[in-house]
């Protein structure tokens, strides 16, 4: 597993080893959850990703007329 090393004001470690004791997590448990939580809310969909996709709004869409099939030699 890598190691990260990061620098952050007094005020905000003190916050953070609040929040980890409540969670009852260590301090490096609780920032890879963190850190973990925020890369998956870039890489994942949520349930209504779709719903708030919206919709088409420029001309209707036609398909064009379907060719033939192509007719093909048989494998045997």
């Amino acid at each position: 597993m890598t190691q990260l090393h990061c620098y952050v004001p007094e005020n905000i470690a003190e916050q953070l080893q609040q929040r980890a004791n409540q969670a009852g997590l260590s301090m490096s448990r609780y920032l890879a959850e963190l850190i973990k939580r925020d890369v998956a809310i870039d890489t994942a969909w949520t349930e209504a990703y779709f719903d708030n996709l919206g919709t088409w709004e420029g001309e209707r869409l036609q398909r064009p007329e379907q060719l033939p099939l192509e007719e093909r030699l048989v494998l045997k």
